[in-house]
């Protein structure tokens, strides 16, 4: 199947975020003196840690909710989620006074489970590695009711995440590149679509982990590739292979793509934490790690980044970026 008509339009992401003010955080625009000396450019990043829920995913997650018939919520609604996006669906869920059920990984980090049980959802749990778990939360839709709200392949969720991108934009002006993490391709998608939209010389660059190049791959073969689920501390990139719909806009909007390792990730984290006294959960620190390492390319004169989220609890936090190799 080939997408030709963009599945938003830059009306969209503006239109989601009228309906997600004072819903929403407006998340802060951090700087930082050392770290523009490092890269050798003026470093602008949107801390999505501290969005409701820790991450950027309550934007898309909200933005498709609450567009739900009051029937429909009355049904209720299910998700697909390592974490983040299962918080979000949960939340979104209680604020419109809907239930939730979602679909997790046996293996998904305890505090973001605990978190979603804590806004009230239902778990089902399932082998990362051997499930399906688009298959297991299109069962549980047909079965019980439910409206599905998956993590990236839908209008309204990626029009939500884009959101992040417009205020970036909004408060700081025009920049010569904006860096994001890159999992299922919402984020990017939806930034992509602002930032082009905007600024049509942007250079749009994407982070994804070493074992997870999935997107990377695809755009070099101008096609969706497939690989085995990657094993690497960023849990919310692990995933085989790009959306159709992020990728239909992501092919076309997206300029280059950075990998980084699991340890260039550990130090990222590291450095957000010592230095910016900010915590940074390993897929939203893919895109600091990039620029540290010189993997983003040569530093332009102005570049955004979106630090995707903060979820990782202490003691994994301390695991992680304790002690260095």
């Amino acid at each position: 199947m080939t997408i030709t008509t963009p599945p938003i339009t830059l009306d969209d992401v503006r239109d989601a975020a009228t309906r997600l003010k004072g819903v929403a955080h407006r998340t802060p625009v951090l700087r930082s003196r050392t770290l523009d000396e490092l890269v050798g450019a003026e470093v602008f990043l949107k801390c999505e840690n501290f969005q409701r829920v820790g991450a950027f995913k309550f934007r898309g997650a909200y933005n498709a909710a609450s567009r739900l018939s009051p029937e429909q919520l009355a049904r209720g609604v299910v998700a697909y989620s390592s974490g983040n996006h299962a918080q979000a669906v949960a939340l979104a869920a209680r604020e419109l006074g809907a239930g939730a059920v979602i679909v997790m990984p046996e293996d998904a980090p305890p505090s973001k489970r605990a978190a979603t049980v804590g806004y009230g959802a239902e778990i089902v749990t399932y082998d990362r590695y051997t499930g399906d778990r688009v298959a297991i939360g299109e069962a549980l839709a047909a079965e019980r009711g439910l409206a599905l709200i998956p993590p990236y392949e839908h209008p309204h969720v990626i029009a939500g995440q884009g959101t992040a991108a417009l205020e970036l934009l909004e408060e700081v002006g025009e920049l010569d590149a904006l860096v994001t993490p890159v999992g299922g391709g919402g984020l990017m998608a939806g930034s992509a679509t602002v930032a082009k939209g905007l600024y049509p010389d942007i250079r749009m660059i994407g982070v994804e982990p070493e074992a997870g190049d999935d997107t990377k791959r695809s755009l070099e073969a101008g096609r969706r590739i497939s690989i085995p689920v990657p094993r690497t501390i960023a849990d919310g990139q692990a995933l085989h292979t790009p959306g159709e719909l992020t990728f239909s806009v992501n092919r076309r909007l997206v300029d280059a793509i950075a990998l980084v390792s699991d340890d260039e990730i550990r130090d990222a984290m590291r450095f957000a934490f010592e230095r910016l006294k900010i915590v940074v959960e390993p897929s939203g620190a893919t895109p600091l790690a990039a620029l540290l390492t010189g993997r983003a390319g040569a530093p332009p004169r102005r570049v955004g980044v979106i630090i995707s989220g903060g979820n990782v609890d202490a003691e994994r936090f301390a695991e992680l970026c304790g002690k260095r190799a």
